[in-house]
């Protein structure tokens, strides 16, 4: 009787939401990528 009453998981919330955290994190490495090497050269 439990289980009927129980709503089954839809996992296409879930699969958006890792691919939204994928793509977020993808971006930050690329960002820090940038600024490690975009930074001002010192002369020596």
């Amino acid at each position: 009787m439990i289980a009927q009453n129980i709503a089954l998981y839809n996992h296409n919330n879930g699969v958006y939401m890792i691919a939204f955290f994928g793509l977020v994190c993808l971006g930050l490495v690329v960002m820090l990528l940038l600024f490690m090497n975009g930074g001002k050269k010192k002369e020596e």
